[in-house]
């Protein structure tokens, strides 16, 4: 059975380009769009005119299939950039996002991101960085999803949202999901994944105290075989 370390982020040094900063000076021609708890930021089928930037909340990702049943395909953090297929030629949103908790989103208009792409050095080398990164999320996903149990995905899933192996920003607390939504993400049933989180906080890796703290100690979940 498939098991693989999280791999750490890199630490950010005094020189690094920060991206916020400079979204903030750049004169990108943009919106600043404020969402509600659960309010739809777009929906599957819309067109794919803009992509968007994640400045503060948490936002999921959606799909519908032709028979009504709903997966989750990502959980999005603060720094994030989605609605990104729009600069590949795609004319409709392929998923749907939805706020998570109180949400900031810059929006950035398809031709004038292309424009900027174009003639930022660091902007571009920063969103390639990313579009990698979502890449090689992908494909880790997907191993996860094939080849590990169902209490490695739900570990695997946990550790992510509390933002693991990123040094510069780690989020030991994460906002509590309902295990619905987890099992969801995880590909399993709720009962499974109730039976998951009982035995993680009984064995000290999870603790609930005015929200969900996951200790670093639930790695060895991931990667015992």
């Amino acid at each position: 059975m498939a098991s693989r370390k999280l791999a750490k982020a890199p630490k950010a040094s005094s020189q690094e380009f920060v991206l916020q900063e400079f979204l903030d000076s750049a004169g990108l021609s943009r919106t600043i769009a404020k969402y509600s708890k659960s309010a739809v930021i777009f929906s599957q089928g819309d067109p794919a005119t803009a992509v968007m930037y994640l400045q503060q909340g948490r936002v999921k990702i959606s799909v519908l299939s032709k028979t009504g049943k709903e997966a989750i395909v990502a959980m999005l953090s603060r720094g994030e950039f989605f609605g990104e297929g729009c600069l590949a030629g795609q004319s409709k949103r392929m998923a749907t996002a939805t706020a998570m908790e109180a949400t900031v989103v810059l929006v950035v208009d398809k031709a004038h991101m292309v424009h900027m792409l174009h003639n930022e050095p660091e902007l571009s080398d920063r969103f390639r960085i990313h579009m990698l990164a979502r890449n090689i999320r992908i494909e880790e996903d997907l191993v996860d999803q094939l080849f590990n149990s169902s209490e490695k995905r739900l570990a695997r899933t946990l550790l992510l949202m509390a933002r693991y192996g990123h040094e510069t920003t780690p989020q030991q607390v994460v906002h509590q999901l309902s295990q619905e939504t987890l099992a969801e993400m995880v590909g399993t049933t709720r009962s499974r994944v109730n039976f998951f989180m009982n035995k993680f906080r009984d064995l000290g890796f999870i603790e609930y105290n005015g929200g969900l703290k996951v200790n670093s100690s639930l790695l060895s979940v991931v990667l015992h075989d």
